[in-house]
């Protein structure tokens, strides 16, 4: 089990705008045109030194259109899942019917929620005091989330409100298998273990929450996270779904390398890119593998990696293995490399051979020019990992072409094989060192300048 928060509220009382803030992020759109949020967003806020899910909802209004009806319903969906709740109020305008509703609905609900009244910038003559006062709610905070007031004060109360439920893992090297329902994630579990730890079934579906099971492995402590298979179209389907792939991101954050099984019988389709851009974009490293071999034919197998799919540069980056989870067929393979890969992800690369690598690939493909000024790259240093982060330094840091850019990822990711780990690279634009000299003139300089000036004109008439 974990901890979520939800903010909810009607129509354009600035739930997202609250969002970004407590994420530090820019995921939810904000506009002052109502009802802009449709889907449900998540993002993390730290509470208790640990990331605890926030998500962001759209508008619940009364209004008996299709669309401001399930838009209502994914938010009350978020509410029933959530172990706290925002209550979000426009502190500009008297409680209506649609915030009335809603505090009635969480009482019913038997939800514990903060009420929080947001806009206090604005100049009004509401009495949503008075109104609230009536209806039994004596204590809210009082914020402006675009202007980021008391949003510390609202921090402390959420920490101070927020059920203390995470999980302790064990210890040992953290593994999330992730990919589509039914590609044989619980059976790869279950045969290492060699016991029925986790249920089995031909129904697609059958994991709904994440599962840490401990296990050792040639010496190696290791905890596989299994989690629910992630449908198509999970943000509008029923809550189990949306909520296991909400879990399921959750065990991306806490791992230290994702297993990615595809089932090979049904090939490598566009839901399971969509799943492994999700878990690039979470910066940790994946390792591909492709499940339930022993039912193709040598000749079927070659003829999925010759899809265009497989074929493209994206799958290209990423370690491929085979295995057969019901017959233990590569499961040596499957350990070897998530040892490799987990200590190649965690590595750090020394300053001078990232600049001698730099300095060896302006050399092979000279830098072009932007806005007639030549690009030079000055050094490059070690930045963090997971991604693993590399910081170059540069005369430019905004006109830099993508095709250079993608050049320069690509030569540092052949040369310190990085297949199958994150690589990002930060531009930045050097120092002038000169920007703060101030270096005066002599009175004979600026005599020989201005000399110089006139002889110039002179020349040009």
């Amino acid at each position: 089990m974990f901890t979520s928060i939800a903010i909810i509220g009607r129509p354009n009382v600035g739930k997202s705008s609250l969002f970004n803030k407590l994420t530090k992020s820019r995921d939810a759109v904000v506009s002052d045109f109502p009802g802009l949020t449709k889907d449900r967003n998540y993002g993390f806020i730290k509470l208790k030194n640990r990331d605890t899910l926030l998500v962001d909802t759209g508008g619940i209004a009364n209004k008996k259109e299709t669309i401001k009806e399930a838009i209502s319903q994914q938010a009350w969906l978020a509410v029933e899942e959530s172990s706290l709740i925002i209550l979000l109020l426009d502190s500009s305008e008297d409680l209506n019917k649609e915030d009335l509703d809603i505090i009635y609905k969480l009482r019913k609900l038997n939800k514990d929620f903060i009420t929080v009244i947001n806009k206090i910038d604005k100049k009004s003559n509401s009495s949503i005091y008075d109104d609230l006062a009536k209806n039994g709610i004596l204590e809210f905070i009082k914020i402006s989330a675009e202007h980021s007031k008391n949003l510390n004060i609202l921090k402390s109360h959420l920490e101070s409100k927020v059920p203390n439920v995470s999980v302790e893992l064990p210890e040992g090297k953290k593994v999330a298998i992730l990919g589509r329902p039914n590609a044989g994630k619980s059976t790869f579990i279950n045969q290492i273990i060699n016991e029925d730890r986790l249920i089995v079934s031909d129904i697609a579906g059958t994991t709904i929450d994440a599962i840490s099971v401990p296990f050792e492995f040639n010496n190696h402590k290791f905890i596989f996270i299994d989690t629910a298979g992630i449908r198509k179209g999970y943000k509008y389907n029923h809550k189990i779904e949306y909520f296991s792939y909400v879990r399921a991101i959750h065990a991306i954050e806490q791992s230290d390398i994702v297993i990615f099984i595809c089932d090979a019988t049904d090939g490598l389709v566009d839901q399971d890119l969509k799943i492994l851009n999700m878990i690039i974009d979470n910066g940790k490293p994946v390792l591909f593998v492709f499940n339930k071999i022993d039912l193709l034919k040598k000749e079927e197998l070659i003829e999925i990696y010759k899809t265009k799919k497989m074929q493209s540069e994206f799958m290209s980056n990423l370690v491929t293995l085979e295995i057969s989870a019901i017959k233990k067929i590569g499961f040596n393979k499957v350990f070897n490399m998530t040892n490799k890969l987990i200590d190649l992800s965690q590595k750090k690369f020394s300053t001078s051979n990232l600049n001698n690598l730099l300095r060896k690939f302006i050399s092979m493909s000279a830098p072009p020019a932007v806005g007639g000024r030549q690009l030079k790259f000055k050094h490059v240093h070690f930045g963090g990992t997971c991604p693993t982060t590399l910081i170059i330094h540069s005369n430019q840091d905004k006109k830099i072409p993508n095709n250079y850019k993608k050049y320069l990822e690509n030569s540092f990711r052949s040369s310190l094989g990085l297949l199958s780990i994150q690589l990002r690279l930060i531009f930045r634009k050097a120092d002038n060192p000169y920007d703060n000299k101030t270096n005066k003139l002599t009175e004979r300089q600026i005599k020989k300048r201005q000399r110089l000036i006139k002889h110039n004109k002179k020349v040009k008439k």
